[in-house]
């Protein structure tokens, strides 16, 4: 292995300065010096069977860490392959970083392979995007890549490095004084490129990797809090709904878990911020419309009223309306709040508890609090008699109660689905701060392989279970052979129901059909032992029972499996097409 200077070593100097453990990639020429690079500081490689998932995996990373995030990818199909991981993760407001590389400087709109607008591709879904142009840029502009995906609004970026940047001077002069000719054009355009390389190279190792400097999140003033603490005292029904923004400061989730408890306000938790409250009684999880309809005081905490909260409609105008938000935009989306904070809004919580007082709020609030909690009690009996149903071969709702007995305490889900996911969202429990994971408001499906890679890399102790529909695991079903390879031992359970259920019920309902939504109770768990993984098939619940204990203990050992479970139909979830 060479060990001549080149780009690829500046970028991975980079990535071991920023705290990057892991550089998620599927391969290609333009990017290998920075593989080698990155592998040469100690940081993991993790080679993927599809670019999006490389991001996907880079963007849960982010969330799981508050580290942000990296994937490289090669260049033309490389970066294309990426745009929907990249929107999901702008939307869910993911801080990573994607680099991609790209034709040689001087090939640039000629014709050569893979050669595309890829800035102009990918900036409408990212916060930053640029282009290297000399071997100097690359350390200043990877640098300022990191700081822009974490500042405000976290989000994406996008670092083009071309492929003459990435490997040694040597090379790249035999690569481009060889193509220059004989004669005097040969001549002209030896002078040319001579030229051209000397400015690439000029100065390319004096600027090296420095240590980051770090991001502080936009913080309230004090007469803000003031003012938010002043309609909570008189408040009779106050609610509190805390989506995944303000769980972007990973390491400060167990301060914020503690701030909650204080606060003592009834809540709902969406989102990356599901398990924040583990089993406390504080975190409600049915009827929140009909719980909005009735509160007097409302306070989002990184959440827009967007679709999820009928666009602010489910806010009554009779109600204190207050919101916190790091971005502009969703602070005052479809509806501008009576207080608006523009703010970290994990930050105020944790700073609104600093001096709030429980036993003030702890007897008005009580009788409010105990309504709601009957109401889920309820609602949770419900759902235990529709579990009983006979629906032939497994009821889902059954499934999910197994489940939700089986996770261990130290486990992290993974939701990637349509109707079997939403079903266990009711039903599987995540038992801690940041041991949740579902795409976000862009409602992608695709997103699990790479959600499950990446939780099982940050946590190895942790038991990682990633609940599939059998239409949304046609997307990442390949990464089995990604888990097997690594050592990365998950566990699917695929919800087979042989149909795009949550479209289907709908559709067949309004417009008479099942076109286009019907699938067959296919053999997933042949496909992943094919990858290398183990995998089984349950028909009937006995099997099920039967077979829990069974991949966990495969999956403690380090293999990825998978469960195969044939569902019966229900209708627990009938009407619950989004708009």
């Amino acid at each position: 292995m060479t060990t001549e200077m080149n780009g690829g070593v500046l970028v991975g100097e980079v990535l071991q300065k920023q705290g990057v453990q892991f550089l998620y990639t599927l391969c290609g020429g333009h990017i290998s010096p920075i593989l080698v690079g990155a592998e040469q500081q100690g940081i993991r490689v993790i080679d993927v069977r599809h670019e999006a998932t490389a991001v996907f995996a880079a963007d849960a990373t982010a969330r799981l860490t508050g580290v942000p995030g990296v994937a490289a990818v090669t260049a033309g199909p490389g970066v294309t392959n990426t745009i929907t991981a990249l929107k999901n993760a702008q939307m869910a407001q993911s801080p990573l970083v994607l680099i991609g590389g790209s034709a040689a400087t001087l090939l640039k709109g000629r014709g050569a392979l893979q050669d595309i607008d890829q800035l102009a591709l990918v900036k409408p879904i990212v916060k930053w995007a640029r282009a290297a142009k000399k071997v100097r840029n690359i350390v200043p502009l990877l640098e300022e890549a990191f700081q822009m995906c974490q500042q405000g609004v976290p989000g994406p970026v996008f670092l083009e490095i071309p492929i003459d940047l990435l490997y040694p001077e040597a090379v790249v002069r035999s690569w481009t004084m060889d193509a220059s000719g004989k004669g005097l054009l040969g001549k002209a355009m030896k002078l040319y490129f001579g030229s051209h390389l000397q400015r690439t190279f000029s100065r390319a190792w004096e600027q090296r990797a420095s240590d980051p400097q770090p991001t502080i999140p936009p913080l309230p003033a004090a007469d803000e809090i003031k003012k938010v603490a002043q309609a909570l005292l008189e408040a009779k029904r106050p609610l509190l709904i805390i989506g995944s923004q303000a769980l972007i400061d990973a390491p400060q989730s167990e301060a914020l878990q503690q701030a909650v408890k204080k606060l003592g306000i009834p809540t709902y938790l969406s989102g990356m911020a599901r398990g924040l409250l583990g089993r406390d009684p504080l975190h409600l999880r049915h009827k929140r419309s009909k719980a909005l309809r009735e509160a007097d005081v409302i306070l989002l905490a990184g959440v827009p009223a967007d679709f999820r909260l009928g666009y602010g409609r489910n806010i009554p105008r009779s109600a204190t309306y207050i919101s916190i938000n790091r971005s502009k935009e969703d602070l005052t989306k479809n509806r501008r709040p009576t207080i608006g904070v523009l703010a970290d809004p994990g930050a105020f919580l944790r700073m609104l508890a600093e001096n709030w007082n429980p036993e003030v709020t702890q007897g008005t609030w009580a009788q409010w609090h105990t309504n709601l909690a009957a109401r889920d009690a309820a609602r949770d009996a419900e759902i235990g008699q529709t579990a009983q149903a006979d629906t032939g071969q497994v009821n889902p709702v059954w499934l999910c109660q197994q489940l939700e007995t089986a996770v261990s305490e130290n486990s992290i889900l993974i939701g990637d689905g349509g109707d079997f996911v939403a079903t266990a969202s009711y039903i599987v429990r995540p038992r801690a701060p940041l041991c949740w994971l579902d795409p976000g408001a862009f409602g992608t499906l695709g997103s699990g392989g790479g959600f499950a890679l990446a939780a099982k890399l940050c946590r190895p102790d942790a038991e990682v279970w990633l609940l599939y529909g059998d239409g949304s695991a046609g997307y990442s079903l390949a990464e089995f052979d990604t888990f097997t390879r690594h050592g990365v031992g998950v566990i699917a359970v695929i919800g087979n129901d042989a149909s795009w259920a949550q479209i289907a019920r709908d559709q067949v309902e309004i417009l008479g059909t099942p076109l286009g939504t019907e699938l067959a109770q296919t053999h997933y768990h042949v496909v992943a032992q094919g990858y290398g993984g183990e995998g089984f098939c349950a028909d009937d619940p006995a099997r099920v029972e039967e077979m829990l204990p069974t991949v966990k203990k495969i999956a403690g050992n380090g293999r990825p499996v998978l469960l195969n479970v044939m569902l019966g139909k229900t209708d627990f979830r009938k009407g619950s097409i989004s708009m």
